[in-house]
């Protein structure tokens, strides 16, 4: 296998750090060589904070990855997010000289708005054309070949703070790789789980992290809007933590196997044991309880979700609902708390559009939406949702009714790190 056909990405988020080798096959689809999972703690609501934390545990999960697929991960797609992502809309324009548009003339459109002036520390990652104008003819998606005088187009640009990329980079150079592109998370995420037909209809893709909940609208094949929600899985967690006075490992325990985001439809009569803490008692929460302590805090994310949908412009256009990724898509009753609150219709997005059948189904899971995104985003150069420039990093200046209590292996999941979202 030559080397050219090996593509690698690198996933950082809050709550791991995914490292993914695959290759692209002769029909067109992808096949998994390698993937390494570790812990991540240098990372806060996606942005790096600790640079040798990051860099560690993003060397283990190298490691892991390419003992798997017997090679050497070298240039890198790596995920960028944050709560310093932005994004604004902006329109240029060209005076048509021979009368007839060229791809060069989109091109300049394109390299010009690549130099929107910016405040002082930030980066354009992406400048997504949203539509062109050609003269008076408006919602014109390919120009070139029209006949026309003045060539206009509105964009979509994401943006973020340089600091931000560079301390990414240095994570990855300090473990003797080397970062080809940064893209934007949620819209790597979207090439890995929205359909076409979604993508064309309208849809609202919402990406559930540890740290962050991504938000990417779509309409007409376009990415339309996007943003990052500066909270994810941590803060329901954390809040679980708090109001249970246990640890915050019993805490992320309890949210994945027992949590649900419907408190009405959680069971009343059912108790879950927590151990105490250094031989203290033991503590007990009933699943409704449970419930709607996360249902609180989901209802606080799902708030601001909405006004991303509300502040895009395309609420009344998305037909195709809501399909949420990530770690925290997999919370019991989540979708009927989205139906609810926000009214779209809601799948859950699996990212397995694109990867052979035969990989294995541990990895078709949708906290892996980000990683394999990364690498359908490397493998296609322009994505499928839409043309648009990736960021290349570069160095610049009840009673006693009846209670069902769970304790069977209940200490050995809170130990295991590999329960997190």
């Amino acid at each position: 296998m030559a080397k050219k056909d090996f593509i690698s990405a690198i996933d950082i988020g809050t709550t791991k750090i995914v490292a993914m080798i695959a290759r692209k096959t002769e029909d067109g689809r992808f096949e998994i060589l390698g993937v390494g999972n570790a812990p991540s703690s240098g990372v806060k609501r996606g942005m790096v904070v600790h640079i040798d934390e990051t860099a560690s545990a993003i060397s283990l999960a190298k490691q892991q990855a390419e003992e798997q697929a017997g090679y050497r991960m070298g240039e890198v797609y790596v995920g960028i997010a944050g709560q310093h992502i932005k994004s604004m809309k902006n329109r240029n324009s060209k005076y048509i000289e021979n009368e007839e548009i060229s791809q060069e003339d989109v091109n300049y459109l394109h390299d010009q708005m690549s130099r929107t002036p910016l405040d002082p520390g930030e980066e354009i990652l992406h400048v997504i054309p949203q539509s062109y104008i050609v003269d008076s003819e408006t919602d014109v998606s390919k120009p070139v070949g029209m006949s026309g005088r003045m060539l206009e187009a509105n964009f979509h640009l994401v943006i973020g703070k340089a600091t931000s990329a560079r301390n990414i980079s240095k994570c990855i150079e300090r473990v003797e790789m080397k970062v080809k592109k940064m893209i934007l998370e949620p819209l790597a995420s979207a090439t890995a789980v929205l359909t076409a037909d979604e993508r064309e209809a309208g849809v609202v893709l919402v990406d559930i992290g540890g740290g962050t909940t991504d938000v990417a609208v779509f309409y007409n094949d376009i990415v339309r809007h996007t943003a990052v929600i500066p909270f994810g899985g941590n803060v329901i967690t954390n809040d679980i933590k708090e109001g249970c006075s246990i640890l915050l490992r019993q805490a992320e325990s309890l949210k994945i196997q027992f949590g649900s985001a419907m408190g009405d439809t959680a069971a009343g009569d059912k108790v879950v044991t927590i151990p105490g803490i250094s031989g203290r008692d033991a503590r007990e929460i009933t699943f409704k309880n449970l419930a709607y302590i996360i249902q609180a805090r989901m209802e606080e994310i799902l708030e601001a979700v909405s006004f991303e949908i509300e502040n895009s412009g395309y609420a009344e256009k998305v037909s195709a609902g809501i399909v949420i990724t990530g770690g925290g898509a997999m919370l019991k009753g989540l979708p009927e708390l989205i139906k609810l609150k926000i009214g779209y219709d809601v799948r859950i997005g699996y990212p397995n559009l694109f990867i052979v059948p035969e990989s294995d189904e541990k990895f078709m899971q949708p906290q892996f939406a980000t990683s394999i995104g990364l690498i359908l985003e490397g493998s296609m150069g322009v994505s499928a949702t839409g043309s648009r420039q990736g960021f290349s990093f570069r160095r610049k200046p009840q009673g006693n009714g009846f209670k069902e209590k769970i304790q069977k292996g209940w200490l050995s999941f809170f130990n295991d790190d590999n329960n997190r979202f």
